[in-house]
């Protein structure tokens, strides 16, 4: 039986290799960081992680790691409402609560638990759920998983998240679920405007910041903080595997009745082994960081505006927004990949997205800057980009 899906299978990947879409995993022998070694043995400027706050590889949050391992061990082996929570699992959700100014927080494995199980246990087949078109995949896979009536808005369009509103006034209960960054363009929702509808339509709100929590707003608080609305968000899920550590692990924080209800119903929480206690004890050594100072998150700020600088003057054409998520379009997926591997002959670590990761014809190297770089590493950067920008023909 496996040979007929073999073949299927095979041609496909041919398909794919020959088109110049497959995508090829290069591999590091360092911790991340700003620079890294990968198995070929050059060290190159890391231009596409996730590591906004350089804190992957902070002393402190290691430190903080080794501490936890030693006393409270390596792994759980069970979940929360077994034998799966320590004191340190109840600590961090406390200090995330804090953090927000929120009630409570439940902990996942992973930010993709989060939002694949907030939706099922508190909406039914009464209730709407409103969703931005360009929302995270994980959010797309959690509204598939309720039986709510699903809406779906033009992105970032607010004219047509009221028409949706308004077609929702029938059903119970209506929840309007926005990325509050944008991982794929690196804009920010335009909380307060969604909160405003929110409440003039009797509609709860709910925003991811995984790609914001940390550094955006002025004490790093995310979107809603951003714009001034953090008392009118009611659900707010986010990520540790991002700015906060980089490891893995996901949040959900909110009222306290919302957050007791998962804790009851979310299968996600109630099937998944609990976070590993290394990770625990590294996460509130980074959440006693941010509360202490806004250092990483100014330095964030001020690489992003630099490169960004540098890059449009060099002629590129990048998507606009205010976070430090800057894709550079090139619109062709080979060429993307082409331009990805040459950048990586100069030095730099960046990589290609097109479809389906991005729609078709939008294709990009999405750069993402990290309070790590020096200033050294961002021209590194940007003249390799220039470089090759000009032998492949995208700038002059």
């Amino acid at each position: 039986m496996y040979g007929k899906i073999k073949e299927f299978l095979t041609d496909e990947l041919n398909s794919i290799e020959s088109n110049g879409l497959l995508k090829k995993e290069r591999i590091i022998i360092t911790p991340q960081g700003a620079n890294v070694k990968i198995n070929s043995g050059e060290e190159v400027v890391i231009m596409c992680a996730n590591n906004y706050l350089g804190l992957s590889s902070h002393p402190e949050v290691i430190n903080a790691a080794k501490s936890a391992l030693d006393s409270h061990g390596y792994g759980m082996s069970s979940v929360r409402f077994i034998c799966g929570t320590q004191d340190i699992h109840k600590e961090l959700e406390r200090k995330i609560a804090d953090f927000y100014g929120t009630e409570d927080t439940i902990l996942y494995a992973a930010a993709f638990d989060a939002n694949g199980g907030v939706f099922e246990p508190l909406f039914g087949e009464q209730d709407a759920i409103i969703s931005d078109e360009l929302n995270h995949a994980s959010i797309i896979d959690g509204v598939r998983l309720a039986k709510a009536h699903r809406y779906r808005y033009k992105h970032s369009d607010m004219n047509d998240l009221e028409q949706q509103l308004i077609k929702a006034q029938d059903q119970r209960f209506r929840i309007i679920v926005t990325d509050g960054v944008f991982s794929m363009d690196g804009d920010l929702a335009k909380m307060d405007e969604i909160c405003a509808l929110a409440e003039k339509y009797d509609a709860l709100v709910m925003t991811d910041e995984c790609h914001s929590a940390g550094f955006i707003g002025k004490t790093g608080r995310g979107v809603p903080e951003h714009f001034g609305v953090m008392d009118k968000v009611d659900i707010i899920t986010g990520t540790l595997g991002k700015a906060l550590g980089g490891a893995m692990g996901g949040y959900t924080t909110g009222k306290k009745e919302i957050i007791e209800l998962l804790r009851q119903r979310s299968r996600p929480y109630l099937f998944s082994n609990s976070l590993a206690p290394a990770i625990v004890g590294a996460s509130l050594k980074v959440f006693e960081l941010l509360s202490s100072t806004t250092e990483l998150r100014d330095k964030l700020e001020e690489n992003t505006l630099f490169f960004k600088e540098n890059i449009k003057a060099a002629g590129f054409d990048i998507k606009p927004g205010d976070s430090p998520i800057v894709p550079i379009m090139l619109y062709d997926a080979a060429l993307s990949q082409k331009f990805a591997n040459r950048l990586l002959e100069e030095g730099v670590y960046a990589v290609g997205f097109f479809y389906p990761v991005v729609a078709k014809g939008q294709a990009r190297i999405r750069t993402q800057i990290s309070a790590a770089h020096s200033k050294a590493d961002l021209d590194k950067a940007i003249a390799a980009f220039i470089k090759v920008g000009k032998e492949l023909g995208v700038i002059n």
